[in-house]
């Protein structure tokens, strides 16, 4: 390799991605009584405030955060709700205070990694160009100068950020932003001011349950039987508004789980938990039942075991997937698939494409035969500041259309669905050694290849770097 060259970065071993535990199914809410939508309207505005006011004071209690704090707060929604449904508001307060600290943190990272890049280039000459893997100074004195502004934005942000995570403090909404910001620019959004404020309302409900092992059918909150009625344990202020004793409200409504059914109906028989929320969705005007819980975490099995049956290598593109089969010997065979999605429009539009490009891979893979699937285990979070590329916007896109969030929250669940094992390998060099060595073998007058698909011949290649007997005390040494 000459002096010139960039050096090549440590690759790192492929693995077995292990199955989420959580599992959570829905379903509709039909025929609801008017009465019906009036108690869980009540039940849900009544709760969302108690919510919402207990989030306020945990956001910005610094970090005294003790048991004896968290038992006086429950205790005081207690007297205006339940016990159980104070400990589900406190229990939904505590995750939604450590998502926000999730995000904070990557948020400074984020303004970390910004700064650090226009540092970089504002350090440089006007018109100086970059190497490859480091960009060079800005083209005009015009551009130096709104970085310059820029960079002095950018720490100042960082200042709040670090001041925020020193003494505890989150800024959350509970609604979401989006939402909140709508209201000034209704027209934009194409919403009424009425039609805001029955969004705002809805996101702002709390209708949430913890399941309780032992109790009756896993929850004594909201209680679902196996015949599907629904019955709501009534906060206290609204107990005149039961219609069976005990306080509790039976909505007129039976659910019916078609997707787990059988395993939801084996969890509440032997009383085990199940928690539930019910939500509103207001385009549709429906009502919805969400049952979760978890199973117990299954031991991923041996990268080897995985690769036994053959696999398909899977590269992750902004517009669509490309597969290649493998043989157990790590050899292609047949032809190059392709499985497009639109990532254009809205987010229930995105998703809906992207769960339907992941269903047709899997169905194909089970269809021929293999055993598991290799996906990129990408990260971009270095390479998505507007920093780094600058002007290249085109290329920013590109990088930010690349689904890799969904991907991970998606297809570990979904293969496991189908039987089929993922292995996460390093997206290390692996289009660029495809195309290398891969494209143009397997071009011929009856398949087309492009760099995509030799791309995923290189993933599903990917094996464990042999061990260094040099370096590795675990590796086995000749005989002396």
């Amino acid at each position: 390799m000459s002096k010139s060259q960039k050096p090549f970065r440590p690759i790192r071993d492929p693995f077995v991605v292990q199955e989420a535990a959580g599992v959570a199914i829905r379903d509709r809410l039909g025929d609801l009584t008017p009465e019906d939508d009036k108690v869980l309207r009540l039940i849900g505005t009544h709760l969302g405030t108690l919510a919402a006011g207990d989030l306020a004071v945990y956001a910005q209690a610094g970090f005294e955060r003790t048991s004896e704090s968290w038992a006086a707060r429950k205790q005081g929604i207690t007297a205006e709700s339940s016990s159980r449904w104070a400990g589900a508001i406190t229990k939904g307060t505590h995750d939604q205070y450590a998502l926000a600290r999730r995000g904070q943190l990557a948020h400074r990272d984020k303004l970390t990694d910004g700064i650090r890049m226009l540092t970089h280039r504002l350090s440089l000459p006007v018109g100086e160009k970059g190497t490859k893997g480091k960009p060079g100074g800005y083209r005009s004195n015009s551009e130096w100068f709104h970085k310059s502004r820029r960079l002095h934005i950018l720490r100042s942000r960082l200042d709040h950020v670090e001041t925020d995570i020193a003494t505890g403090r989150v800024h959350v909404v509970r609604g979401g932003k989006r939402l909140a910001r709508n209201r000034h620019h209704l027209k934009a959004a194409g919403l009424t001011e009425t039609e805001w404020r029955d969004r705002w309302d809805a996101a702002r409900w709390f209708l949430s349950a913890n399941g309780e092992s032992g109790k009756r059918f896993g929850n004594e909150t909201i209680r679902v039987t196996p015949d599907g009625e629904i019955s709501i344990r009534l906060p206290n202020p609204l107990q005149h508004l039961a219609n069976r004793p005990h306080g509790r409200y039976v909505l007129s409504a039976r659910i019916r789980f078609r997707h787990r059914g059988e395993e939801w109906a084996d969890r509440i028989t032997a009383n085990r938990c199940v928690a539930y929320e019910i939500h509103f969705d207001v385009v549709k005007q429906h009502w919805y039942l969400t049952a979760s819980w978890k199973r117990p975490a299954l031991q991923a099995i041996p990268l080897a075991a995985a690769r036994a049956g053959g696999l398909i290598g899977v590269d992750t593109n902004a517009d669509h997937f490309a597969a290649y089969r493998l043989d157990p010997h790590g050899n292609p065979v047949g032809n190059p698939q392709q499985f497009p999605y639109d990532l254009g429009g809205s987010a229930n539009h995105r998703d809906a494409q992207l769960r339907h490009a992941l269903s047709q891979l899997l169905r194909w893979a089970s269809r021929i035969g293999v055993t598991a699937i290799a996906v990129e285990d990408l990260d971009f979070s270095d390479g998505k500041t507007r920093e780094k590329f600058g002007s290249r916007k085109s290329f920013r896109h590109l990088i930010h259309g690349i689904p890799t969030g969904r991907i991970k929250a998606r297809v570990a669940n979904m293969a496991a669905e189908q039987g089929l094992s993922l292995v996460a390998v390093d997206a290390a060099y692996t289009p660029k050694w495809g195309a290398e060595h891969w494209k143009t073998p397997l071009t011929s007058s009856k398949r087309a290849m492009t760099r995509h698909d030799a791309a995923g011949i290189a993933i599903g290649r990917r094996r464990p770097r042999a061990p260094d007997p040099a370096t590795d005390e675990t590796a086995p040494h000749p005989p002396e």
